[in-house]
């Protein structure tokens, strides 16, 4: 039997989108900050000389235009204000959730509901702050070191870390307000669409090199093959799901007694979402970012070895990669998705429990070796996605957009955020069943009133 909640789900038109008004006021305010954001990619850092800084972009390759073009949307290859991204906020939240789950006092803080994730979200703000610091500081010395300044001196240090610092602030104020106010994930929608902006500037480049003949047309036909059967195959697993029996026993209110129900508890083959592959990319973007803008000169031997053995597409930083995707899939889940303790306890309060399993601790157990087993599954999903393409783009120079985790990424927002209308949308004809229903028992009481009168 369907339940009336997935047949209006199914019954649920894109039509009534336009009945929707706070769900179309979400939609409007979300594409407005995200122009802000495609905007400000290209307001220039001041003291930059844009001749110097296309002459050197153009010799930079592909080692700019991969990831860091990618998390930034463009704006490093521009040097505009948000050359930083958004970078700093995922850096300083992967550091602070991993004290959290270290440090007690934090640990007892995170426990205590709206108050404690505050907090939190405060540390999380100071941590971007020092981050984005160094980072644009970093990002300051090595443009000098460029000849990429038009007055090299503190003064130019100063202006570029004032702006790079204020437009990773302001990024960060813009994902929280989407989140908070308009539709999906703001920190992974203004990922989205940097890599949206920039894919037609990459299929250009692509097709330029086809008929350079740099790239066989073989290898662009497999290109373009391979991208699908990615597509198809993130949206399959992102679908997928291990379902728990949840059993629920009968209960008695008042002198009446109803029967007991059963349903069951959805767990995702891939619980932590697209997590994993922005915390282990940006993990992995500092070598890049500080061997890209610094002369030979200042690298150093060590920088050098560390950039052979950790670029891009190099063995060890492959290895880096499976390892942070996996650690940061499993952490996710257990600290943020799916916590097994909460889920057990919610469960024994809602006196539900999982045939042949005791409520509480055993069930708690239970929910985390299920849990493990799936994210087995899950996070060899995500290497399989992320590592094939790697190899691929490493051996044929192809475009880092056309890579897993640019295709994760844009599949998987692209999901949550459909789903996240939809939900807004069914929630809108629940209250339009609701609001009729009121006015049908209004009528009836009317019409009852006036037979009595008569």
């Amino acid at each position: 039997m369907v339940s009336a909640a997935e047949q209006m789900a199914a019954n649920t038109s894109w039509g009534a989108l336009g009945k929707a008004t706070d769900l179309r006021n979400r939609i409007f305010f979300t594409l407005g900050l995200l122009i802000v954001y495609r905007l400000g990619t290209f307001i220039p850092v001041p003291g930059i000389d844009s001749v110097a800084l296309r002459e050197f972009m153009d010799q930079a390759g592909q080692g700019i235009t991969g990831i860091l073009q990618m998390f930034t949307g463009g704006a490093l290859g521009r040097m505009g204000i948000f050359a930083l991204g958004i970078m700093p906020y995922i850096s300083a939240s992967i550091i602070v959730q991993l004290l959290t789950s270290m440090v007690p006092a934090l640990e007892q803080l995170k426990k205590e509901g709206d108050a404690g994730r505050k907090k939190i979200n405060q540390y999380t703000r100071y941590g971007t702050v020092a981050l984005a610091t160094l980072q644009a500081y970093g990002l300051a010395v090595s443009l000098e070191a460029g000849d990429l300044a038009t007055d090299p001196g503190m003064f130019f240090r100063v202006s570029v870390l004032i702006t790079l610092v204020g437009g990773t602030m302001f990024l960060m104020w813009l994902g929280e307000q989407i989140t908070a106010r308009g539709i999906g994930n703001g920190i992974s929608l203004i990922i989205f669409v940097g890599i949206i902006a920039e894919v037609p500037a990459a299929l250009a480049q692509f097709f330029a090199q086809g008929r350079s003949g740099a790239i066989s047309p073989a290898v662009i036909i497999g290109v373009i093959v391979m991208v699908f059967v990615t597509i198809a195959f993130v949206v399959f697993m992102e679908r997928t799901l291990r379902k728990i029996h949840i059993q629920y026993p009968r209960r008695q209110v008042g002198m009446k007694v109803y029967d007991g129900g059963s349903s069951h508890l959805p767990v995702k083959v891939n619980p932590a979402g697209v997590i994993p592959a922005i915390f282990a990319s940006s993990l992995l973007l500092l070598p890049t970012t500080i061997s890209t803008f610094s002369s030979s000169a200042q690298t150093g031997p060590i920088m050098s070895t560390l950039m052979a053995y950790f670029g891009p597409g190099q063995p060890l930083y492959l290895l880096f990669f499976v390892l942070m995707i996996v650690f940061f899939a499993y952490f996710y889940t257990f600290n943020v998705s799916f916590k097994p303790e909460e889920v057990a306890d919610n469960l024994k309060n809602q006196n539900g429990f999982v045939p042949g399993i005791r409520p509480g601790k055993k069930t708690a157990e239970y929910l985390e070796y299920v849990v493990n087993r799936v994210l087995v599954l899950g996070s060899g999903y995500l290497v399989l996605v992320m590592l094939l393409p790697e190899i691929l783009r490493g051996q044929f120079a192809i475009p880092f957009y056309f890579g897993g985790t640019s295709v994760l990424i844009v599949v998987s927002v692209t999901m949550d955020t459909i789903q996240q209308v939809q939900s807004h949308l069914l929630a809108h004809q629940y209250e339009g069943l609701i609001e009729k229903s009121q006015l049908r028992g209004k009528g009836k009481k009317r019409a009852k009133k006036g037979t009595g009168r008569r």
